[in-house]
């Protein structure tokens, strides 16, 4: 039976708890936390061991597979002593807080005979596999272009409460790296690779809170010829469904919570989305225990797992290049 430990017993940390206790033939054994508090509570809910420092946990437990939920900057290097320790590890996204870090990071896991998987879990989302089959079959004819929003709303206190969310060295950038990179990572794995991009970051309501961006947009030209544009920001009213559009030849695909396939004939299909369940919170996708718990049925395969470090670097690469075209005079901090 594999053991797991988990690193960072924050926010997003509840959903890798939940997704463990729903496997049988996986053990949760440890938890890290360099916060007394949060890891108190963590070894009080899950009653296993509590450690502050993970190389002491590490050492003592000895598990299978580490789940990564830390602040972004810690992310590549805590997953790549695992790695060089032959631990496997699911590492919360971002890659990395930089490219010079994703790029250690994707080659650690080249070296390494453990697995890594990122977690885009919306890949996994009813609606984000409906349209990759009908993009793959053919039916649909060549993808034109696409368009995709992002429009949620955060607030002075969410920063405050998490003051790394806000800063260039912890968090790596703001709204683009820490909520729109899932839509930016399914806009280049659905659309194709990116080629080009051209795009502005700013702070258009949360100046004096935060030193990184709270608004974006951009244009990318990708390998297959199509055009897709992007639009995100955290000055909405409340968290909006995400926005996806895509139109080939014979039809166009929209999707918005559920997934309406509009053909060329005029004929519609819809692929509804999995219900979230109580309690949980909707803008974190409905599919981190799908990623979780494939993750684990894989781990005997010698194959990477597929949603690797070297796949998560794309939406990195794309959302660092959109920084560097806002941020030229602090280039080297944002990068």
């Amino acid at each position: 039976m594999p053991t797991a430990a988990v690193i960072g017993c924050g926010d997003v940390s509840s959903v890798h708890f939940g997704a463990i206790a729903k496997l049988d033939d996986v053990e949760l054994v440890a938890v890290c936390d360099t916060d007394a508090g949060r890891l108190q509570a963590a070894t009080d809910a899950y009653g296993v061991a509590g450690y502050a420092d993970y190389l002491e946990m590490l050492d003592a437990v000895r598990p299978d597979v580490v789940h990564v939920c830390t602040p972004h900057h810690l992310h590549a290097s805590l997953a790549a002593v695992c790695l060089e320790r032959g631990v496997s590890v699911i590492v919360e996204k971002p890659l990395a807080h930089t490219l010079e870090e994703g790029r250690r990071l994707v080659e650690a896991a080249e070296r390494s005979t453990a697995k890594i998987a990122v977690c885009f879990q919306n890949r996994y989302n009813a609606t984000s596999q409906a349209i990759r089959r009908l993009l793959d079959d053919g039916r649909l004819g060549q993808v034109l272009g696409a368009s995709a929003t992002v429009m949620w709303h955060r607030t002075a206190e969410y920063y405050r409460d998490r003051p790394w969310r806000g800063t260039w060295a912890e968090g790596g950038g703001g709204l683009m790296m820490n909520q729109a990179i899932h839509t930016v990572d399914l806009l280049q794995w659905l659309v194709g690779d990116v080629t080009k991009v051209e795009g502005h970051a700013s702070t258009r309501s949360l100046g004096g809170v935060i030193e990184v961006e709270d608004t974006a947009e951009f244009i990318a030209g990708h390998a297959n010829g199509a055009t897709s544009v992007f639009y995100a920001t955290l000055a909405n009213a409340t968290n909006a469904p995400v926005t996806l559009d895509i139109v080939t030849e014979n039809a166009t695909l929209s999707l918005r919570g559920d997934l309406v396939v509009s053909y060329a004939d005029g004929t519609q299909e819809t692929v509804p989305e999995r219900a979230l369940e109580s309690g949980g919170r909707a803008y974190w996708g409905v599919s981190h225990e799908l990623l979780i718990k494939d993750f684990y049925a894989k781990l005997g395969d010698p194959a990477p797992f597929w949603i690797s470090p070297a796949e998560a670097e794309k939406s990195l690469r794309i959302v660092k290049e959109i920084y560097a075209q806002s941020y030229p005079e602090i280039s080297g901090q944002v990068g």
